[in-house]
């Protein structure tokens, strides 16, 4: 009641809200697409499994790696700071 007050909008009834998820299954693409998403994610998720949604697809190690690089490298663009893991 307080909230409605102070001039909050008030949840139906049974509803809630997560504020932060994770995502077990995000496609990123390549290029601006990628870079766009990874810069919205940390409002939203706080980890994801990344499933590649490319064309060509990866299929070797080496082709994983390199998507995951800049996977990390749209990250550090973005957010400014370093991977844990690089």
């Amino acid at each position: 009641m307080a909230a409605a007050a102070a001039g909050a909008a008030a949840e139906p009834e049974g509803a809630f809200s997560l504020p932060c998820i994770d995502d077990m299954h995000l496609h990123l693409r390549d290029g601006a697409a990628m870079a766009d998403v990874v810069a919205a994610m940390p409002a939203y998720i706080r980890r994801a499994v990344v499933m590649p949604n490319l064309r060509p697809p990866v299929t070797t190690v080496a082709a994983a790696a390199a998507y995951r690089d800049r996977i990390l490298a749209a990250r550090r663009c973005r957010r400014g700071a370093p991977s844990r893991r690089s």
